[in-house]
């Protein structure tokens, strides 16, 4: 893990693309931003954790052939 100090209204750049900014430092919180492309998902790390579970749970669910095709149909 690469560890680096900003502080108020500095970034890091991630790639081309993607900046991080400090905004605010309060106590023992930091508030920061994200300039990413809009192709690019950006979720707080606890969420995206619930998010792979709840994948991980569907893929793991038995559907049959029927309820796939009723699915898609129009």
């Amino acid at each position: 893990m690469l560890a680096l100090s900003r502080k108020s209204n500095e970034s890091i750049m991630l790639g081309n693309d993607i900046e991080i900014t400090v905004l605010e430092i309060k106590g023992d919180q930091v508030k920061i931003g994200v300039k990413a492309p809009k192709s690019v998902a950006i979720f707080r790390k606890e969420i995206y954790l619930q998010i792979q579970e709840e994948n991980k749970k569907a893929a793991e669910q038995n559907v049959d052939k029927e309820t796939i095709e009723n699915l898609f149909k129009i």
